[in-house]
């Protein structure tokens, strides 16, 4: 075979078995004196022709701390060699782009530099070990990085469609693996490791996802088999299935909805979220939080249909903001407590709002002003608070409310009175705060304490063939004390 030259010829030397090999490869192998590897950690090289001299960069993974930059130093060396006059030929376990990180950025950098390269095709991991498994990866199938997963707090992929993953070449990155996947899925979760997948021994290993990284067989050529946790939970099935309802074989009352008519839903569904927070009702709280996703997809369907945004829009814009928001997470700045946190999100918003254009906006303006009015004052406060407009001490809190009180007993119209009961309000919502209670929470539990205790009087009462009417103060507020006893 021609080799170009100068130039870089990237060879794949397939999954393992050196059978595997493609025969251009073994063609190219034969024809040439010398090669580079990327590691001889690799079965195939045990079948190289007799003659052939081969150079590796193993000594890399020894001199280096990361992988980062061992690739860095493969790739100069490779450019570097592949200016010679003869060039070079520079093999890869599998296949030149699949699960490697060295081939696609000396191509890059290659052309930059006016080298020719070319690709010799060879067999990756993904074939032989669907092999083993007697696994089609259609309709979908994840290829996802075991290198990626250690890093990451949540599975980058759908739970509904089955996982492959690749680089578990340790028990370390399996136990890291494991902890990423078991944020989604059973710890009982069945599994299957795949050994050597391409080669005379390989093993297909099945057992529970938390078991994996006490595998005797993980090596170099391991790999993790997630089958689908189950139908109807991944985010874009949902969004599917949402998109399925406002379509024209859907539901005819999905399809009539707009962004206004939805606004009472939305509502509604928040408030009964609110309401299963309340409950501490964890089976509550995922049906309502459902619920109260569908009202978001929901939304986000239709303004994909009217042309005004796609999901994918609200989730880059939430996602740019939250990193934007969080330097001291995501750059380097360095905040002391969640304090320093919270002045550091103001300036950044002010910030924001200047490049959009918006400096005559207020610090209050973006509250919402269809909030529920104890939320509300409660923001306006903490808002307010942030840039220091508070008081030093809670007893300056507490006299205001009795400076309140007083204003409203010397109130001298009904206007006024009104007028400093909200102001009363407010106050009492400013010493909620300072007592790190939210008071909207805080009301509705006294809200509902109300209802049982009154509920309490009524089935006494009906109990004894008695109407509430009938009953004295006296005898309501023996009962009602009878409530809060049965209570403790």
């Amino acid at each position: 075979m021609q080799l170009p030259a100068p130039g870089i010829t990237i060879l794949g030397l397939g999954p393992g078995a050196p059978a595997l090999l493609t025969r251009q490869a073994w063609e190219v192998l034969n024809g040439i004196d010398e090669i580079y590897l990327r590691t001889r950690q690799h079965p195939t090289v045990a079948g190289f022709p007799e003659n052939l001299t081969v150079q590796a960069f193993d000594n890399f993974y020894e001199q280096e701390a990361d992988f980062a930059t061992v690739y860095a130093r493969i790739i100069e060396e490779v450019l570097v060699l592949g200016a010679r006059p003869e060039g070079v030929v520079y093999a890869v376990p599998g296949h030149p782009f699949v699960a490697e990180a060295t081939s696609p950025e000396i191509v890059r950098r290659a052309k930059e530099a006016g080298l020719a390269v070319q690709v010799i095709e060879g067999l990756s991991f993904v074939e032989p070990t669907l092999t083993v498994l007697r696994a089609d990866p259609l309709p979908q199938t994840s290829v996802v990085d075991a290198l990626e997963m250690v890093a990451a707090h949540h599975p980058s992929f759908p739970p509904d469609v089955p996982a492959l993953v690749a680089q578990v070449y340790s028990k370390e990155i399996a136990a890291e693996v494991k902890i990423t996947l078991m944020a989604v899925y059973p710890d009982e979760h069945p599994v299957q490791l795949v050994h050597a997948a391409g080669t005379a021994d390989a093993l297909v290993e099945e057992l529970p996802l938390y078991e994996i990284d006490r595998s005797a067989h993980i090596g170099l050529l391991t790999s993790l088999y997630v089958p689908p946790v189950g139908a109807y939970t991944s985010f874009e099935g949902f969004q599917e299935l949402v998109a399925h309802l406002r379509a024209p074989e859907g539901c005819p009352w999905d399809r009539e909805q707009t962004h206004q008519t939805l606004r009472r839903n939305l509502i509604e569904e928040a408030y009964e979220a609110l309401a299963a927070l309340d409950s501490e009702d964890p089976a509550l709280m995922r049906e309502e939080f459902g619920d109260l996703l569908l009202q978001i997809v929901l939304h986000a369907q239709i303004a994909t249909e009217y042309g005004e945004f796609t999901m994918a829009e609200v989730i880059q814009g939430i996602h740019t903001k939250l990193v934007s928001r969080h330097p001291h997470v995501f750059g380097d700045v360095d905040l002391e407590d969640a304090e320093a946190v919270i002045k550091n999100w103001e300036r950044i918003k002010a910030d924001e709002r200047t490049s959009k254009g918006q400096n005559d906006k207020g610090l209050l303006d973006s509250i919402p002003v269809a909030l529920p009015a104890l939320t509300q004052a409660e923001t306006f406060q903490k808002r307010a608070a942030r840039v220091g407009f508070d008081w030093d001490d809670i007893q300056h809190v507490i006299d205001k409310i009795c400076e309140e009180v007083e204003e409203v007993r010397s109130a001298p119209s009904d206007e006024e009175r009104a007028a400093e009961i909200g102001d009363l309000l407010f106050a009492i919502v400013n010493l909620a705060r300072w007592l790190d209670a939210d008071p909207e929470a805080v009301l509705r539990a006294t809200n509902l304490k109300f209802r049982e205790r009154f509920r309490y009087i009524e089935q006494h009462a009906k109990a004894a063939g008695r109407e509430l009417s009938e009953m004295s103060l006296a005898e309501m507020d023996a009962l009602w004390d009878e409530a809060k006893k049965s209570e403790l």
